[in-house]
């Protein structure tokens, strides 16, 4: 069995793990395995009523107040015990803060290995092989489970898979964990919701994002980039340097050390395009770059190349929008 553990955003299945079940039917049929779908903690009744079209074998329920709000302790005692009960395979969810929380403390727990922030799978005489990135992203790695082993443990990278290749076809059985917990498993609580962003700001949710690099050159200029995002109805967020530099906060950041987004339209101002920034966008659905030199990395991946400067393109595009 393949069980992937949805992940609540505010009431619905997080993007990420929507892209987490792609992967899991994918890796359920070319491995002949059932897969099966976890909702446990808080909305967990949501996530399984939006679940339930998913083509799969079987829908889990683990439900208890005491993992109604998220603690790394509560929901690795809940996964491990899961895990215990189901021997799967594989279990898998998308790289997202949560994940990196407390997954590595359901690896530690039973001794099982954990593959993390995958981009792609490939396969060697029908043995599954993940490819993930090393040495902030500059380098990439073939890590193949050894046969026969136990449970895996998986972490999909932003959009390694889409979500708009979910199977639909409904599932064959719903089944409920009997969760046991106590007061003294739960040693912290991690604050409401768990993110990095102390003001709720989500980029991963994002429809449309205006992303702005060093090549806005001056703190400034920012609201330039700002006013654009307004009209745009867009987030607004950055290359690593911009955070760095204190112009915009930490949770702004898009790259291998900050948010891994697909949205429709990411419009990226002014961006070199480093592989460390593009590991965490290269998921966009369209992409339109904006820079003035003409060799720059962005113009690799981007769907719409403007080759000018922002200065001047920014201003004149917003005031067009507007109209």
């Amino acid at each position: 069995m393949i069980l992937v553990v949805l992940e609540n955003q505010r009431g619905n299945i997080h993007t990420f793990s929507k892209e987490a079940v792609s992967a899991g039917q994918k890796l359920a049929s070319k491995l002949g395995m059932d897969l099966s779908v976890l909702c446990m903690g808080e909305n967990a009744s949501s996530l399984k009523e939006q679940a339930a079209d998913f083509k799969v074998q079987n829908l889990i329920l683990a439900q208890n107040e005491m993992i109604n709000s998220y603690s790394a302790d509560g929901y690795s005692k809940v996964l491990s015990d899961i895990i215990n009960e189901y021997e799967p395979k594989f279990v898998i969810m998308g790289h997202s803060y949560m994940v990196r929380d407390f997954l590595p403390r359901v690896s530690a727990k039973l001794d099982l290995p954990f593959i993390s922030d995958i981009i792609s799978v490939t396969y060697d005489n029908d043995n599954p092989v993940f490819a993930r990135q090393v040495f902030n992203a500059k380098l990439a790695t073939n890590i193949q489970p050894e046969q026969g082993s136990n449970t895996t443990l998986l972490s999909f990278q932003s959009a390694a898979f889409s979500s708009d290749d979910i199977e639909l076809g409904g599932n064959e059985s719903s089944l409920t964990f009997d969760v046991n917990l106590d007061v003294g498993d739960i040693k912290s609580t991690s604050e409401p919701e768990f993110q990095d962003s102390s003001s709720g700001v989500d980029l991963t949710t994002a429809d449309v994002i205006v992303s702005i690099g060093r090549g806005i050159e001056s703190e400034d200029n920012i609201p330039m980039a700002e006013e654009l995002a307004t009209v745009m109805g867009a987030e607004i967020a950055s290359s690593r340097p911009v955070v760095d530099m204190g112009w915009l906060p930490s949770y702004r950041q898009v790259g291998s050390s900050g948010q891994a987004v697909s949205p429709n339209l990411y419009f990226s101002v002014g961006i070199s395009g480093a592989i460390q920034h593009v590991v965490g966008m290269k998921g966009s659905k369209n992409i339109i770059a904006i820079n003035k030199d003409e060799e720059a990395p962005i113009f690799e991946i981007a769907d719409y190349a403007v080759i000018g400067d922002l200065m001047e393109i920014v201003p004149k595009l917003t005031e067009e929008l507007k109209k």
